[in-house]
């Protein structure tokens, strides 16, 4: 009986958290080099028919790029879907066959000027708009740090600057950091270093 009512148990565990929508069709609606539109016509959760609009991309990644004074770097830029200026830490996109890390890498380099030795993942994965959206978000933290030559994309108008840890948790805390992988990495780091103090990334 024990072993019945575990297995009751467990499946309806299963079924509270299975999909509850059902994909008839699908269709692209539109692709560019960045993302692509799809729509399925659905069966809705209530049972009525639908449609559901997904919004594909890139594997997008972003770094905390930290000094041994626990400094990190930042990069300014005008976010033209948002139309306001943002202060974020490195980030960008994976290209074809890319993995998060070499892309991460590339990012770094391209937009600070930054070669790093030592790499740390920050947490798995993260969705940054699950409603709408299928793009999965990679963190990480680099240290010992070297200079190197930048490369903005033509895209790209970027000033970096170097701000105290402390002060980028400040800056989430007066919405003056408002991109969401931003605030994740930096509050992400902040309770790895109170589990395991600096010295882990260093």
């Amino acid at each position: 009986m024990a072993d019945q009512a575990m297995e009751a148990r467990k499946n309806e565990v299963m079924n509270k958290y299975s999909n509850p929508w059902k994909t008839v069709s699908s269709k692209n609606i539109y692709t560019n080099p960045w993302l692509s539109l799809r729509e399925d016509q659905v069966i809705r959760p209530d049972g009525q028919p639908g449609i559901y609009s997904v919004v594909e991309t890139r594997i997008a990644t972003g770094v905390i790029a930290l000094t041994p004074e626990m400094d990190v770097y930042l990069v300014g830029q005008y976010r033209y879907p948002t139309e306001c200026y943002s202060w974020e830490i490195v980030e960008g996109g994976t290209d074809d066959e890319e993995t998060a890390l070499a892309a991460i890498k590339r990012e770094l380099q391209e937009e600070a000027g930054l070669l790093a030795a030592k790499w740390h993942n920050l947490g798995g994965k993260i969705h940054i708009s699950n409603c709408i959206s299928a793009e999965v978000a990679r963190l990480f933290v680099a240290t010992d740090l070297s200079q190197t030559q930048s490369a903005p994309d033509g895209t790209e108008v970027l000033e970096v600057r170097v701000e105290p840890f402390e002060h980028c948790l400040q800056m989430v805390e007066r919405g003056e950091i408002t991109d969401a992988m931003s605030i994740i990495a930096l509050l992400r780091l902040e309770q790895e270093v109170r589990r395991g103090g600096w010295e882990q990334f260093f």
